[in-house]
């Protein structure tokens, strides 16, 4: 800048020689004229460069749109650009900026960095043709609360729509805690025809049969159990990211004194998660969009089970043990005082165990042995 300023107190000096002073400074003409007319417009002004970003800006952001879009990211800190744009055209506004746009206004707004957005990878996804084929349920990992007591997250969530079933802020993960939520998830809902779950309590026991009470209470109601492979997370894929989900957008820096507190927390997030977040999974609708509830009404007490002629039923007693042509075989006690059903297969001597229309064991009568029914999931 000193340069300029001395070249152009030399420009204004009598009979000086203009081109060679050009020359002598290394400019062009051009550059010349334009430094000594900037100079004599305003004496005082440096000569700095000026900036060449032009002075209207035809396709930017208009400045209240850039708000909107500022407050649905501080109200929701994990959406990005797709769900924005679908939460702003649901919200009736006309003026819709590209994903890429409002992207680059919360990177301008300290609202995004480039280390988050490499974070995001495409998912493969599965899914059941209609709502309430299958339902995902599984608790969230637990967390302190402020009353030195824990919350245990029971989260239900449909395949096809990823409707949230439920959030159930629960102390403890009996089979009488989840059992009584899941009374009130079906009387709202219907009965879903199967339920995907873990391995672990109260969806599955450490013994042979894997079965539990709980899920020989869903099989009595006509829901078929589906036991994911133990070690192999990728199939509750979408609870999994549900999880991550709930915990990013409702819990994270959250401080919950109560199960009641937590439960409200909950419910405020699943009413946004349901109604109003687009998903990507979902062309960006809402899971309320897809859902539909179950025709399958719920009935707390079930008409004991009509076994075909096919069958040959025996009653398991109160060790989890029935006699089978001479021999004791052990089941669980998930199903004890209850029948159960065995029919013939395809091979000689083996013979399928079910509990209602599910087939849960088979025996071999080759060998005296029992064994589990290699679960689909």
């Amino acid at each position: 800048m000193s340069q300029r300023e001395e070249f152009v107190r030399l420009a204004e000096a009598d009979g000086v020689n203009f081109s060679r002073l050009c020359e002598r400074f290394g400019i062009s003409r051009k550059t010349g004229y334009k430094w000594r007319e900037r100079h004599r417009a305003c004496a005082e002004e440096p000569l700095v460069d000026r900036s060449r970003k032009p002075h209207r800006f035809p396709t930017q952001t208009p400045a209240e749109i850039e708000q909107k879009v500022l407050q649905i990211r501080d109200a929701h800190p994990a959406w990005g650009g797709l769900k924005i744009r679908k939460r702003l055209k649901v919200m009736g506004e006309k003026t819709l900026p590209s994903p890429s746009t409002i992207a680059a206004v919360l990177k301008r707004h300290d609202r995004i960095s480039d280390a988050e957005s490499a974070k995001r990878k495409p998912w493969t996804r599965f899914e059941r043709e209609r709502p309430n084929e299958l339902w995902q349920v599984d608790f969230k990992g637990e967390f302190a609360l402020n009353n030195k007591s824990y919350c245990y997250p029971l989260t239900l969530l449909d395949d096809h729509s990823r409707f949230s079933l439920g959030i159930l802020a629960c102390g403890n993960q009996t089979r009488q805690t989840v059992q009584s939520h899941f009374r009130n998830v079906f009387a709202i809902y219907g009965l879903p025809h199967a339920i995907y779950v873990d391995n672990g309590n109260p969806w599955g026991g450490s013994h042979l049969m894997r079965h539990t009470r709980f899920t020989a209470w869903l099989m009595r109601h006509d829901v078929e159990v589906i036991h994911g492979r133990p070690h192999h997370p990728q199939g509750r894929g979408k609870l999994e990211r549900f999880h991550r989900t709930l915990k990013l957008e409702a819990l994270q820096d959250r401080s919950l004194s109560t199960l009641a507190e937590a439960q409200e927390c909950f419910d405020l997030w699943r009413d946004v998660y349901n109604l109003e977040r687009p998903h990507g999974a979902l062309d960006l609708e809402t899971p309320s969009q897809r859902y539909q509830i179950s025709e399958r009404r719920f009935q707390e007490k079930t008409d004991p089970f009509e076994y075909s002629e096919r069958y040959q039923t025996r009653r398991v007693n109160r060790v989890g043990q029935f006699r089978w042509k001479g021999k004791t075989y052990r089941i669980s006690e998930a199903f004890q005082d209850h029948p159960i059903g065995l029919s013939g297969t395809q091979t000689d001597g083996v013979w399928d165990v079910s509990c209602c229309r599910f087939v849960v064991a088979q025996i071999d009568e080759r060998t005296g042995e029992i064994r589990r029914h290699q679960p689909r999931g």
